[in-house]
């Protein structure tokens, strides 16, 4: 990223009230960079931010938007310009908790919607807020978080994971010019709560332990581990960083080799 004249960069991170969103803010808040998250929920959001400020002593704030009205999303951005005077980075990472998985019998398209209109069309109001302070400053970073079911798996929830790689290359192509890169990363089984959730989920329906149904999901990671939230928070901290200035378009994995396909 360009140098921004001595003043400190300024990210934005959505879906920033906790698990992914709220490592990455606590990453970005480590390497000096303002950090604005954002997500619904004001007091969990505020709650987060205040974690976080704690952990690192970095310049955290906490201001609420909704990534399916592109009204809040616009006030979000005014209101970062308006005490910043920049946006350096946008971390799209709000995603709606709703399942879409199961048989095709059986799934709620309305559910299906929802999620698309949270996470696609959400990551697409965002981008079009900040573009323009990026376009003004002649540099800028987007990252749009997706998932591993986009490279193919028996969820539809891979449809918007498949969505947001394609906006990503697009999105690339037309922003470059501007100084403006954009990348997608696909975490894979990352330690947060919602992985906690999903484990007992399995080991009841098992009628397993929990720790049985960890063993089984980290045999099958060549690491043989899970990834820690803040490591997907250090490959955004690099594509935010002026080493990165050259990759853009790019679906970058983050699953300790968990996917098994070759991507060329």
């Amino acid at each position: 990223m360009n140098a921004s004249g001595g003043q400190p960069r300024v990210a934005i991170v959505t879906g920033g009230s906790g698990g992914i969103g709220s490592a990455i803010a606590r990453v970005l808040a480590r390497a000096s960079i303002t950090v604005v998250v954002t997500a619904r929920q004001a007091e969990r959001l505020e709650d987060a931010a205040e974690t976080i400020r704690k952990a690192t002593s970095g310049t955290v704030c906490a201001i609420p938007s909704d990534a399916t009205r592109q009204e809040t999303v616009d006030g979000l951005v005014d209101a970062v310009l308006g005490r910043f005077g920049r946006i350096d980075l946008l971390v799209n990472c709000a995603a709606s908790t709703s399942s879409v998985a199961g048989d095709v019998a059986a799934v709620d398209v309305q559910a299906v919607l929802g999620d698309l209109d949270t996470k696609v069309c959400g990551y697409l109001r965002y981008i079009r807020a900040v573009v323009p302070a990026m376009r003004r400053q002649g540099t800028g970073r987007i990252v749009n978080v997706g998932g591993l079911t986009g490279r193919g798996s028996d969820t539809l929830s891979g449809m918007r994971n498949v969505a947001v790689s394609h906006m990503t290359k697009v999105l690339s192509d037309s922003l470059g010019p501007d100084g403006i890169t954009v990348n997608a990363i696909h975490p894979g089984i990352v330690q947060t709560p919602h992985l906690e959730e999903l484990l007992a989920e399995i080991a009841h329906e098992s009628g397993g332990t929990v720790a049985e149904a960890e063993a089984d999901f980290i045999a099958r990671i060549p690491i043989r581990r899970v990834t820690a939230a803040e490591e997907i928070g250090d490959v955004v901290a690099f594509l935010a960083s002026p080493r990165a200035g050259s990759i853009t378009g790019e679906a970058i994995a983050i699953d300790g080799g968990y996917s098994r396909g070759i991507y060329l």
